[in-house]
């Protein structure tokens, strides 16, 4: 049986500059995991800024966690959270 952490729906949420390359770093991260988001969304808010939403079933809050701390890493990021839905 699958623990209730395993069966949570997350939202990551990216705040990046205005660099195509960004939704590559996102997409990246779960495609090196196999994993398929339910949904990825990207548009440009009224600051400039690329904001980027992911939503994903079946990761653990730790998997989440280490995949936001990686996408951080990435030069054109500016903000990394996530929470869940």
């Amino acid at each position: 049986m699958c623990s209730q952490e395993s069966l949570s729906l997350f939202r990551l949420r990216v705040v990046a500059e205005p660099d195509p390359s960004a939704l590559g770093v996102v997409a990246d991260r779960f495609r090196n995991l196999n994993v398929l988001p339910r949904r990825f969304l990207a548009e440009f808010g009224p600051n400039e800024r690329l904001h980027i939403e992911v939503d994903v079933f079946g990761l653990s809050e730790n998997q989440l966690a280490l995949i936001a701390a990686k996408i951080c890493q990435a030069p054109s990021v500016v903000d990394v959270y996530w929470h869940r839905l």
